[in-house]
């Protein structure tokens, strides 16, 4: 009987770890990011995030500002004072990006993979 109560419990064990792992592979594979714009420049100079990784931008500055990727994958419009705007990164790639009002202000963001050494 005791090696039947085992078999059992180690079974519900498994289950148990396989209806979670999907969920702790999620949170371990992408970690949302921020990006401020201020005086108009967008900090951090410098950002790598992992695919799935959402990326808001708020705008802490006097003046509107917009978030445009320069291959055209987002968008923002123009973001007044304390509006943000997010875009989540399905995909591995350089992003470089600029504001449409303020041409002068770029980045870039790099997208990684899981397997990507860093």
């Amino acid at each position: 009987m005791s090696t039947v109560n085992i078999t059992r419990k180690a079974v519900l064990r498994l289950i148990t770890a396989v209806a979670i792992a999907p969920v702790a592979i999620r949170q371990a594979q992408a970690v949302d990011a921020a990006v401020k714009i201020d005086n108009f420049a967008f900090s951090p100079s410098a950002l790598t995030v992992k695919v799935g990784t959402k990326v808001t931008w708020t705008n802490q500055d006097d003046i509107p500002h917009t978030v445009d990727a320069t291959a055209g994958a987002f968008k923002s419009g123009a973001l007044d004072t304390d509006q943000a705007f997010s875009f989540t990164f399905a995909k591995p790639g350089t992003y470089q990006y600029f504001c449409a009002l303020h041409p002068h202000m770029t980045r870039t963001i790099v997208v990684v993979t899981d397997n990507t050494p860093s």
